[in-house]
């Protein structure tokens, strides 16, 4: 269930930053850092699911990083 939510939250980040490079718009680039968070929430869930606690303690480290100045 974590990799598929993985999949979709870099999906969505990927096209709205293929949007904003094609169009030069970058009026949604609040809403891809937001699904890119959201990616390393789950990427960070699931090395604690797979026994790796220190990538997963690193992935929410930066999680945090990336909303305290986002």
């Amino acid at each position: 269930m974590l990799k598929i939510f993985r999949y979709i939250f870099s999906i969505i980040t990927l096209l709205i930053a293929v949007h904003g490079l094609i169009t030069s718009n970058f009026v949604f680039q609040h809403y891809m850092m937001f699904f890119l968070g959201l990616t390393m929430l789950v990427m960070g869930l699931e090395e604690f699911k797979n026994k790796r606690k220190v990538y997963g303690w690193y992935l929410l480290l930066f999680l945090y990083f990336h909303y305290l100045f986002l």
